[in-house]
This record gives C-alpha cells, structure tokens and sequence, in this order.
C-alpha cells in the first residue's frame, strides 16, 4: 500500500491506495499531522511507501518522523515528469502544479488539458496534446478574497463562502457574496471561453477544496474530481518506480 501526501498552504491531505485502488483520505491541521498519519498507519499496518508534494510549510521533524515509518519519496522540482516543462522559470514552479499536470498527462493521454485548482489560490495549468506543460495563471481562492476585502479596508465584514442570494445584493453581506462567488465563476468560465478559442477540443479538470461548491455552478464542461491531486500523486509515483 502506498501513502500519498498533498502537504497544501492552510491544510494536509492525504489518501491510501493499493495499486490504483482509492482505499482511505484524510483532511486534516499541520499541528495534528503526526497524530493523524499515525492512526492511518495503524489502521493499514502495511504502508511502506510513500509520496508527498509540498507547497506549504510542513516543520522538519514531521518528515523526520515519517521518514523512520515508510521509505519517502519526495516530489521536486527536479523530479521525473512525463512530460516537457516549458515555462519559462521551471525551478519556481509549484511541485503541486507539476503532480497535477502529470496526472493530467496520465488520466486524459494525447488530449489539450486545462487543469483548474481552486484551494487557498487558484490555479491554472494547460498541457497540450503533444504534452508540453506551457504555463498558467494563479489568482486569489475564496478565502484571500474574503479575507483581502475584510483586512484592507474599514469597515467590511469578514465573510465565509456562501453562495449569494441574487446576483444583485441587496444588503453588504450579499454584495460581498455576490462580489466573490461571481467574480470567482467569471474568471473560471472566461479562462476555459479563453483556451477554447485556442484551442477547441480541450478537456477540462476541476479540483481542489472547492471542487464540490464550483462544479454545480461553473457553466463550461468539466470533469469535477477533488482528490485528483493525490490520485495524481498515486500515478507519478508508479511512474518514476516503473521508470
């Protein structure tokens, strides 16, 4: 069995799989990290590998502990890929980023994909048919967005993620809804109008935390999967040991 860790800016995730096989998946606190992975460790006392990507802070000793239980295999950005980075500073570029345009490569083979992010950022990642990774854009999730409107200015509450009753709002509550959650949705749905002028047979992949509350909302066609960073985690792992 294999352990697959996605260590994120604000939380883990974590998920086991036997083979390709989703058997368990864990959200939890940095601070409760080794507390959490011990109990998925005693509850499949056969893990003996792992994986993590990490993009947020994880304390030293946490990967200490975890390296005395499994044998880690750490991404980077040195890691093998399958396919060819072309952005332009390719050691900047996030290892979350990366897994999920792997798994893009892996999951949807010889297709142009458009790999769409929404956690603390959201992120945009393309990969053509011809598996170059080519870039994307990052932009504030919901929660900075609430946050920036409640921390730089006087007098607007700080807010958490509702779907707006109107597009018009009627009151500063539903005008700070209104505000994001549109916002948010404009952006996505321009982005994919955007790629698909480019190019119009495009898969689309949607994932992250806020997954569930985008995809019933988000005009385009996509493919919702919240978990598809670890699944992607899964497959770039059996990739390099194959490899």
């Amino acid at each position: 069995m294999l352990l697959a860790i996605d260590v994120g800016n604000t939380r883990i995730k974590a998920a086991v799989f036997e083979g390709d096989t989703f058997v368990l998946d864990a959200v939890f606190d940095k601070k409760e990290a080794v507390e959490k992975l011990e109990n998925i460790f005693r509850q499949y006392p056969v893990i003996t590998k792992a994986t993590l990507s990490r993009v947020g802070f994880l304390d030293e000793t946490v990967l200490e502990w975890l390296e005395k239980r499994v044998e880690l295999y750490k991404i980077t950005s040195d890691s093998s890929m399958p396919f060819e980075n072309r952005y332009g500073t390719p050691k900047t570029l996030g290892v979350d980023r990366m897994v999920l345009a792997a798994g893009a490569v892996f999951k949807y083979p010889k297709q142009n994909r458009l790999i769409i992010d929404s956690g603390t950022c959201i992120t945009y990642d393309f990969v053509d048919a011809d598996d170059n990774y080519l870039g994307g854009a990052i932009s504030p999730g919901f929660r900075l967005r609430y946050e920036a409107l409640h921390n730089y200015t006087a007098k607007l509450p700080l807010l958490t993620l509702e779907s707006p009753e109107g597009f018009i709002g009627d009151s500063t509550k539903q005008a700070i809804h209104s505000g994001v959650v549109n916002g948010v949705l404009q952006e996505i749905d321009g982005f994919i109008e955007r790629y698909r002028e480019q190019y119009q047979v495009l898969t689309v992949i949607l994932t992250g935390g806020d997954t569930d509350f985008l995809a019933k909302r988000v005009k385009n066609t996509i493919f919702a999967n919240p978990n598809f960073l670890l699944e992607s985690l899964n497959h770039l792992y059996q990739y390099t040991i194959n490899k």
